[in-house]
């Protein structure tokens, strides 16, 4: 069973296993002078375009554990203050107009129109007799929940969120149907940021609750009771006195029973008053058994089960050390638990509730040799298993003991959302798409091990004109095999003449398989190439390869990246002058340091709602939660690998860096946009080659605005600044 780990995006899930010696990560390979003087004065420096005044302090700056770290653009910390308002509003203007003068953009956002603005139908989620499910429109700006009775019943909109505000910055977050299908719990959010409020709307009437309304409801994920008379949640308060760094340590988990005053709901679980940990509750559908657990960032996580439906039952430990990662659901009177503990590709254990000790757990499916347990679920009586080779899916079903079943036929190589569906019904869902095929749902027959396509998303691209190939590399300079996909049309010669499109992430345990990245296509048919590596630090090959990635080793995943930039220049698939990079959030992380460390190697960088200054990440945002990723200045050791590779500390004066395409939201409370206003600011007083832009996303948070009409606009932006940057000068 599969549970998200609370604060990143899009990101991630809680996992791990006892960490081997950790070494200090390698120090940057210095990028070339531009000139004979390596650092020249910066009044001497020409720049690419006339910038706003960027107001640099040279003697702001700190001591940390011995080390002077500068910190010039401190002022644009402070995103109220008037003159960092004034001067945002200049970098956004100057960024738009740059971006205004690029080719093809006509024809570009025609086509974009065309890829986005598209129906698509997604998995339904059964409650009793009723589904419940989202459809997109072709000609609406945001996705619709509907309710129908039976499958073949009339379809009832639940939740339209294009009329909730004029300018379409009030979004519908997270939602969750009660078993009997008759409530949903529902969060609504302001220009798309994490926080949110939590509502009830009755199924029946259509009506929503005016007193089941919760405040705080950033990480709330209902979770059901049995009998539909309420729901477990995370709760944070809302207090602005509280430092929004600090809030996670805040975190309870409570249970509210419908009609009564959430201000009163039972806590059963108080706060952590430690923000690198996270807490959450869930139940079982039969409501025998509620899980609580523990994060320790994606270190690893405490869990405990209480057998019982009375909340003032004792919680039984599971794990306490939080040195591994463990997911765990309840069936017919037992545990299921997942865990990396010893197995670094993970496994499955069956655990009698009244001999909880570890030495009485029984492993019913053993690590894969070859492949990684990404996800469990028990549907239809049966485990449903989906695994990873080589980045890929597989999907099979097998008896409560561990015995195998029947592998599930999918389609291609690809990837598997799910499946979802009920411990007790042979009905289940799961989606699967791939470089080259848009998003199908598939119903699943889990007694017979037989599919069905459900719905499939049409999307007006011709995928037999593209190939999908996977191929290995070393990485430079440990020599680990690294694999990575690599998209390109269908005869396009190796010439080094290529334009190549690179993506990565690299952390936090996140896979990247096969998906189908529909507005890359533009890029695509104009004869370029798309790349994705499967970079340390994620989890396509298991807990290990996530551990060799983080803390005191996050330079072996800038390696890597760097690593396939170099494959793909050697083996003539582009050349430098072609080759753009991007990433976001972490991966705007990663696209930074590979630009700071090695700007020789790309024509163009796109780097969107970043983490850039490793030295003060943790006091903004969500920062703290990750520190069981990055580490924390805090900490000599760790200090001394956060401030080797930080993206901000590193920009060179006089360095020829290639072209910025820098995209920041205004509303984004995951990971605060000071990284992108220092790191603009830095790289424009300091580069001595291409432009540096700051593209602001209004009304928009950490994941975008949640409008057609904005990813279309921002795709216009990315594919014409690619397409410029790599185009011949």
């Amino acid at each position: 069973m599969r549970l998200y780990s609370l604060p990143l995006l899009a990101l991630a899930v809680a996992c791990s296993s006892n960490p081997p010696d950790l070494v200090v990560a390698p120090t940057r390979q210095s990028a070339p002078a531009a000139s004979s003087s390596a650092n020249p004065p910066v009044n001497q420096i020409k720049r690419a375009l006339a910038y706003p005044d960027n107001h640099a302090d040279p003697n702001t700056a700190d001591v940390l554990h011995g080390t002077k770290v500068p910190d010039p653009y401190r002022w644009l910390e402070d995103e109220k203050a008037p003159d960092v308002v004034g001067w945002l509003d200049a970098q956004d203007k100057l960024a738009r107009a740059e971006l205004e003068k690029m080719g093809e953009r006509d024809e570009l956002k025609k086509r974009l129109k065309e890829l986005v603005y598209i129906d698509a139908l997604f998995a339904p989620t059964k409650k009793k007799s009723r589904y419940f499910y989202s459809r997109r429109h072709a000609d609406k700006e945001k996705a619709i929940v509907y309710v129908k009775d039976g499958k073949e019943g009339k379809e009832r909109v639940l939740f339209d969120p294009n009329g909730w505000s004029t300018d379409g910055s009030v979004s519908l977050g997270t939602w969750s149907a009660s078993h009997d299908g008759k409530k949903v719990a529902y969060s609504v959010k302001k220009n798309n940021s994490d926080e949110s409020t939590l509502y009830v709307m009755d199924v029946d009437s259509m009506k929503k609750s005016e007193v089941d309304v919760i405040e705080g409801a950033k990480y709330a994920y209902p979770s059901w009771s049995a009998t539909g008379d309420g729901f477990f949640y995370t709760w944070l308060p809302v207090d602005e006195a509280i430092a929004p760094a600090d809030r996670p340590g805040y975190a309870e988990v409570r249970f509210h029973k419908l009609g009564a005053d959430p201000k009163k709901d039972t806590v059963v679980r108080e706060r952590t008053n430690d923000a690198t940990k996270f807490v959450s509750g869930y139940a079982t559908r039969d409501g025998r058994f509620f899980f609580l657990s523990i994060d320790h960032g994606w270190s690893g996580n405490e869990l405990y089960f209480r057998d019982g439906g009375k909340l003032t039952d004792p919680l039984v430990a599971l794990s306490t050390d939080a040195k591994a990662h463990y997911r765990a659901t309840g069936y017919k009177g037992y545990l299921y638990v997942q865990t990396d503990d010893g197995a670094p590709r993970w496994r499955i254990f069956r655990v009698d509730p009244k001999k909880p000790q570890r030495d009485a757990w029984v492993e019913i499916v053993k690590e894969s040799p070859d492949a990684t347990l990404d996800n469990f679920e028990i549907v239809g009586g049966r485990l449903a298993l989906t695994y990873l080779h080589k980045a890929a899916s597989r999907l099979e079903l097998r008896e409560l003991d561990g015995k195998s079943f029947k592998t599930v036929d999918l389609p291609t190589i690809g990837t598997v959302g799910g499946p979802s569906g009920n411990p007790d019904d042979n009905e289940a869902y799961f989606t699967f798409e791939s470089f080259t095929t848009p998003l199908e749902v598939h119903e699943l027959d889990v007694k017979t091990g037989k599919t069905k396509l459900y719905s499939k998303v049409k999307v007006p691209v011709d995928p037999s004109k593209f190939d999908v190939e996977q191929v290995t590399y070393p990485s430079p300079k440990d020599k680990t095999p690294i694999t990575m996909f690599v998209v390109r049309p269908k005869g396009a010669p190796k010439d080094g003449n290529g334009r190549m499109y690179l993506y990565g992430y690299g952390g936090f345990q996140s896979v990247e398989s096969p998906f189908f990245w529909s507005t890359v296509y533009p890029w695509l048919e104009r004869g370029g190439s798309f790349a994705v590596p499967n970079l340390r630090g994620g989890g396509e090959y298991g807990e290990a390869w996530h551990q060799d990635g983080m803390l005191l080793k996050k330079q072996n995943v800038f390696d890597d990246f760097v690593g396939a930039a170099e494959y793909l220049i050697r083996e003539k698939y582009t050349s430098p002058q072609r080759l753009v990079i991007s990433g976001g959030s972490n991966g705007g992380l990663l696209v930074g340091a590979a630009m700071t460390q090695r700007p020789d190697l790309y024509a163009g960088v796109v780097c969107g709602v970043p983490l850039l200054d490793m030295v003060r990440y943790h006091k903004f945002g969500s920062g703290r939660t990750w520190i069981s990723e990055y580490g924390s200045a805090d900490d000599p050791a760790q200090f001394q690998a956060l401030f080797a590779y930080s993206p901000y500390h590193h920009v060179k004066p006089g360095t020829k860096y290639p072209p910025l395409l820098l995209l920041a939201a205004d509303s984004d409370d995951r990971v605060d946009p000071m990284h992108a206003r220092k790191f603009a600011a830095a790289v424009q007083d300091a580069s001595a080659g291409g432009p540096v832009l700051l593209r602001v996303e209004r009304n928009a948070g950490h994941g975008g605005a949640d409008l057609r009409k904005s990813e279309v606009d921002k795709s216009t932006d990315r594919l014409a600044f690619a397409l410029w940057a790599t185009s011949s000068k």
